[in-house]
């Protein structure tokens, strides 16, 4: 009797830009508690390229564990995230920064764009583009067009954001598997292994930040008047959000969570360490 042919898995793949140079990025991206590598994307950018895959064994959408995980890294820190993110029916991206909602924009897998404009004109106002040429250039990704499918329009947006110092490694590209994607990475030699190493070892990390005098590349408001009130937001936030992750088998959120939690927490560390007059 026949057997039937194990059915192939579709190229899903997902990357992580953030505006930030590595070391900065590396102490955030830490606390998600997922294992990526790290590698400089250009003139003050980072890509982060998960190891984690959940979106391959089913548990949520690649979009929306991508938003989850941007909305953590972003949070609290003074550098926005984009994740890029593809399927075998769609292509997108979430820009996260700080507190403000995610946005995001859609095309489907011939290249059909399924987002509204707005959102285009949000994610050029975000990132700082050129409101005429980079506007005009994004706008096009927007419109009908028989000869760029889904891949090749996030391919356009990139394009767009190498006018803002943005640089893709190359062999790290949209529509390239997660599994190609990891191997590139790995094969690079400037790529640093992002992997969660318990939290005695993080805040350990954290402290070292703080004591050296760089913790305002990562918690930007520290030792400010606002810092109490940011803190106690996040913490505020980060709580529910927790809880709301985990009741939905949310991988994405729960991280974005958790994050809000230890940002807060050591902001308040800080500010109890560091009492101002």
């Amino acid at each position: 009797m026949p057997t039937e042919s194990p059915r192939a898995v579709p190229a899903s793949g997902a990357l992580l830009l953030c505006r930030a140079e590595p070391d900065s990025v590396a102490l955030a991206a830490q606390l998600l508690r997922r294992h990526m590598r790290l590698l400089p994307a250009g003139e003050e950018w980072s890509v982060l390229v998960p190891e984690d895959r959940p979106w391959l064994h089913g548990e949520e959408p690649v979009d929306r564990v991508l938003t989850g995980w941007a909305t953590a890294l972003a949070v609290g820190a003074s550098w926005p995230v984009l994740a890029l993110w593809w399927d075998e029916d769609r292509s997108g991206y979430a820009l996260a920064s700080g507190f403000r909602r995610p946005v995001g924009y859609v095309w489907l897998a011939n290249g059909t764009p399924a987002g509204e404009d707005e959102a285009m004109r949000t994610f050029a106002a975000r990132l700082g583009l050129d409101p005429v040429l980079d506007m005009e250039s994004l706008d096009a990704l927007t419109k009908p067009d028989p000869e760029a499918d889904a891949r090749a329009r996030l391919r356009g947006l990139l394009a767009v954001l190498t006018r803002v110092g943005a640089a893709l490694p190359d062999g790290l590209a949209p529509g390239e598997s997660a599994d190609r994607l990891s191997a590139v990475a790995r094969a690079r030699p400037q790529a640093r292994e992002i992997e969660w190493a318990g939290w005695r070892q993080t805040v350990r990390a954290e402290l070292d930040v703080v004591d050296g005098g760089r913790l305002a590349q990562w918690l930007p408001w520290s030792g400010t008047p606002r810092s109490r009130a940011l803190t106690a937001a996040q913490m505020a936030v980060g709580l529910p959000l927790t809880a709301y992750g985990l009741r939905r088998r949310a991988a994405g959120w729960s991280a974005a969570g958790a994050l809000l939690l230890a940002h807060g927490a050591l902001g308040l560390a800080y500010d109890l360490a560091h009492p101002r007059d």
